[in-house]
């Protein structure tokens, strides 16, 4: 990722290179700025990927502090040590990770009394650790002051406040980082005589050393932690005695475990943050006076009106507007896609390109997988850099925009209720709105939902409903005509997504999604945050999709090349008939398996070779929008969900979208529509 936050030399150390890097790896609840350190730590060289053996995305760079290169893990966000999602277990796993140097927890200031228990936790896996106060500039704005020496000595480890989004304290934070001293003795929650009797009594039990403490592997195995049992059953230990501990324990206890030391965990924090922390009112001239008499901040009145249906609902369709259909539909597809495909690609690049091209090779077999009409320099390369890079452009730009204003928690909690009817939670509002940016990875991003009930629906949804950024682009560009077609399109889309989604709520088997969201605080973005998050986003999408584009060429050339190609588009062409568009569109949908951009250029090609009417726009583009996933998000959908799940969705979808094409075209048709 670029690095756009400058970094100060904070020590002189010779420069090492070391070929088993020491691991920084960042821990903390969601939304804390876990992400923004990275960014500033890590090199541009920051991959994303699985964590082994999971679904669970993880992002690790190298960067180099004080001259002493590191390898930088951001984990995904974490509640506890005793974990419920994926995607903590995932960080609770690099517990476990003997080549961490240190552990940097994340936590946000203003809210030091809700997120110092994991810290607790923490210690007690007397794990390295360094206590970062993210977000001091919006403490301090609500009054909040706290005494990090103070912290620190109560806590017995290195505490650093920084504001990682402007950069302030980010050269403390690298200086404690290479100045750590492993050997702090830091502070312990004492929990009852009971509880504390079973930790003493477990960790005397175990024989293997871990990389973290004895008395934190037995409080998990106190609460009967997977991961825990998993590692001590791997080493041997004695499980039916641990579990004898555990059951006597839960006896002399009338509250769950987790739950008293829960409790206990709280009590400890809160005499902590009375001795370190100070609140003082803070006159603000914005806060007016609501009807009840109480005071309230811009920040909580924009708050209030974002999450009420009554003006919430008006401003998300103002963020669609702008956002989607004026900047990635009329600016992106339209002015920035006309010029680099017409003016760019279509009088200058490729003329070049197939003219030489066909000089240096004579061969037609060649020439036409190469610069043929679907070749791979003249059609792959075109659409992935011409169509799709600019479309996917301006949508990762808006959705970077969205996200750090805070905005998506709040539209997560005006849809909740709605979603709710469908079998998902407000949560799944995030993969649902990246899907106009990209299904395929929204599809991946559906793994962060809590229930597999959930998941499924949202997959099939994506499946089902949600166009890309790049087919969302041409449909609105082609139906920018009339603004009649656009609603029509918009109305048929939105009541498939809710009647499917509400359908499958009621036949899918499953345990009904609660709702749980950190509400980060609004800001107004960055602009050198809303770069990083657009360059990554894109730099991942132009790396998957560039070699699907190539692919998809190399399998129309093949399919040109046997007649199947030739049998699929004349196979493809009579349900085509069938809702009123004519057999051409055939090839169409045959694109669209291979990516749905594809089938959105060739409904673009039709559109201007005039081979449709007012009417055919609109079925098409209702009937393509509906259709096939394309060939990476069915790949990944069978990853996520298996085969079985992933071909009947197909066997679902491919029916379901000339149906709906066909009810649209009879009654436009039968009602006399010109558009």
């Amino acid at each position: 990722m670029l690095n756009l936050l400058s970094k100060k030399s904070c020590c002189n150390l010779e420069n090492t290179s070391q070929s088993n890097l020491e691991r920084i790896v960042l821990i903390g609840n969601p939304n804390v700025g876990k992400s923004v350190i990275f960014n500033h730590f890590s090199d541009s060289y920051a991959v994303v990927s699985n964590y082994p053996g999971t679904t669970v995305a993880v992002s690790t760079g190298k960067g180099k502090l004080c001259g002493k290169e590191y390898e930088i893990i951001d984990t995904p966000g974490m509640y506890s040590l005793q974990p419920i999602t994926d995607e903590e277990r995932v960080s609770q796993n690099y517990l476990f990770d003997n080549k961490v140097f240190v552990y940097l927890h994340v936590i946000d200031a203003k809210n030091l009394q809700r997120m110092l228990p994991l810290t607790l936790q923490l210690i007690d896996a007397a794990v390295p650790l360094i206590l970062v106060l993210n977000m001091m500039d919006e403490a301090r704005n609500k009054g909040i002051r706290i005494n990090a020496a103070r912290l620190e000595q109560k806590l017995g480890i290195p505490v650093v406040c920084t504001t990682s989004i402007t950069g302030e304290g980010m050269d403390k934070l690298e200086e404690a980082i290479s100045t750590y001293d492993p050997g702090h003795v830091a502070s312990k929650v004492e929990y009852g005589r009971g509880i504390t009797y079973a930790i003493n009594s477990i960790s005397s039990l175990l024989r293997s050393e871990y990389a973290i403490s004895k008395k934190a592997l037995a409080q998990l195995l106190l609460l009967n932690d997977g991961l825990a049992l998993g590692k001590v059953r791997q080493n041997g230990e004695d499980i039916t005695a641990i579990g004898k501990i555990v059951e006597s324990t839960e006896k002399e206890y009338s509250d769950p475990l987790n739950y008293v030391m829960t409790i206990e965990r709280q009590v400890f924090v809160n005499d902590i943050t009375d001795y370190v922390m100070t609140t003082e009112a803070v006159a603000d001239e914005n806060k007016k006076m609501d009807h009840n008499g109480t005071r309230k901040s811009l920040g909580e009145r924009i708050d209030r009106l974002l999450i009420q249906p009554v003006t919430g609902i008006p401003i998300l369709l103002l963020v669609l507007y702008f956002g989607l259909y004026k900047f990635v539909g009329g600016f992106a597809a339209g002015t920035v896609v006309d010029y680099l495909e017409s003016t760019l690609f279509g009088e200058h690049i490729n003329p070049w390109v197939i003219g030489n091209f066909n000089s240096l090779v004579p061969y037609p077999v060649i020439q036409d997988l190469f610069v043929g009409e679907y070749g791979i320099l003249t059609q792959a390369v075109t659409y992935a850099i011409a169509l799709i890079m600019p479309l996917v452009g301006a949508f990762f730009i808006v959705f970077s925009i969205i996200e750090d204003t805070g905005y998506l928690p709040r539209l997560a909690m005006l849809i909740d209720r709605v979603f709710k009817k469908m079998g998902m939670s407000g949560r799944a509002v995030i993969p649902m709105v990246l899907g106009f940016g990209c299904a395929t990875m929204a599809t991946m991003v559906t793994r962060t939902l809590e229930t597999r009930r959930e998941k499924l629906i949202s997959n099939m949804l994506l499946a089902l409903a949600i166009p890309c950024s790049a087919q969302l682009g041409v449909i609105l560009g082609v139906l920018s005509f009339s603004s009649a077609a656009l609603a029509i399109w918009a109305v048929v889309i939105g009541l498939e997504l809710v009647v499917i989604g509400y359908l499958a709520s009621k036949v899918i088997p499953g345990e009904k999604p609660s709702f749980f969201i950190e509400m980060p605080p609004l800001r107004l973005p960055k602009l050198s945050n809303v770069l990083v998050k657009t360059y990554s986003r894109m730099q991942w999408y132009f790396l998957e999709v560039l070699p699907l584009f190539v692919l998809a060429s190399v399998l129309i050339w093949v399919g040109r090349l046997t007649g199947l190609f030739d049998i699929a588009v004349r196979l493809l062409g009579y349900p085509s008939q069938w809702i009123g568009l004519p057999a051409e569109a055939g090839l169409m949908f045959f694109y669209g398996f291979f990516r749905r951009d594809f089938g959105a250029a060739g409904l673009f090609d039709m559109y201007n070779a005039q081979l449709l009417t007012g009417v055919n726009l609109v079925v098409a583009s209702i009937t393509l929008t509906l259709f096939m996933p394309c060939i990476a998000q069915f790949l990944v959908t069978v990853k996520e969900r298996g085969v079985k799940t992933a071909l009947a969705m197909a066997a679902f979808i491919f029916p379901g979208a000339f149906a709906v094409g066909f009810l649209v075209n009879y009654f436009l048709t039968a009602f006399g529509v010109v558009l």
